[in-house]
């Protein structure tokens, strides 16, 4: 007789879980969760290792998921790495989750306020991911359109939401992920300076305020602030976009109109999701 080794969930060992639990689907699910944090590309050895299976098995089960898409190869290196079903997924989770919840209603106020665009992202590696962005409700002109959308990436490096993600990173996290960036020139202000990348989120951490003065495309500004799950960690950004030709004035100028605001819906949403700062 075969005995089952496989773990089941903690708490659920009972004659009705070992009959319903599918161990293949289990397998599958472990392969995909390999895939995290600075292990985005791996081989059949890598996953092997990470989920306990011999190669041939684990190799089964990766080309199942490659078919159905949730794996891609690269054909060069013959590694694998997260296919576009595995994002349906994760932008389907963000869509359900609280923080997207909790934060539309401050979202759009601060759009209603502002007359300016305002959009919310996570952190994705060296990307900024939009999970949410809004539009005043109100006719005006200062409203601004990039073609962004949910699910649209940009870089972090030089974008308001990206320095604030980026400034609250331990060392060894924000390292790894600047050794993945390529600081090309976006905008006529773009950093391409590491160390002055390092000095400007030393600002953020200090102020708590994250500006972008051209620096992503020519007239573009933002303004953005973290977001902080209940632990503290920053886990969100919220920033508010401007153009020169709406708002001809200097960047101090904008930050004095703007940034109360900001902080304000930012420190909101925080609040909501069970963030309390010490006294």
């Amino acid at each position: 007789m075969t005995v089952d080794k496989t773990p089941h969930p903690r708490g659920r060992a009972t004659t009705e879980t070992s009959a319903s639990f599918s161990v293949s689907l289990e397998r599958g699910l472990r392969i995909l969760s390999a895939f995290s944090g600075n292990r985005s590309v791996l081989g059949i050895a890598d996953l092997a290792r990470a989920v306990g299976l011999n190669k041939s098995t684990t190799y089964r089960y990766v080309a199942t998921l490659t078919t159905l898409e949730y794996i891609q190869q690269d054909p060069d290196t013959k590694k694998y790495f997260l296919g576009p079903r595995v994002v349906d997924l994760g932008f389907a989770a963000i869509d359900s989750m609280d923080l997207t919840r909790v934060a539309a209603p401050l979202l759009q106020a601060l759009a209603d306020d502002t007359g300016f665009t305002v959009s919310m992202g996570l952190c994705d590696g060296p990307d900024v991911v939009y999970v949410d962005r809004r539009r005043s409700g109100r006719r005006s002109s200062l409203a601004m359109d990039l073609n962004l959308h949910v699910g649209s990436r940009l870089p972090a490096y030089c974008t308001s939401m990206g320095k604030v993600l980026l400034a609250y990173k331990d060392p060894a996290t924000l390292r790894q992920i600047l050794d993945r960036t390529d600081m090309a020139r976006r905008g006529p202000k773009t950093i391409t300076n590491r160390e002055q990348l390092m000095t400007a989120l030393a600002k953020v951490r200090q102020s708590g305020v994250a500006a972008n003065d051209e620096e992503l495309a020519p007239g573009l500004r933002s303004f953005a602030a973290p977001v902080r799950d209940r632990s503290g960690e920053v886990v969100a950004a919220v920033n508010v976009a401007v153009h020169l030709t709406v708002a001809p004035t200097s960047i101090e100028a904008l930050a004095g109109r703007l940034e109360p605001g900001l902080r304000r819906a930012a420190a909101e949403i925080s609040r909501r999701l069970g963030y309390r700062p010490l006294p």
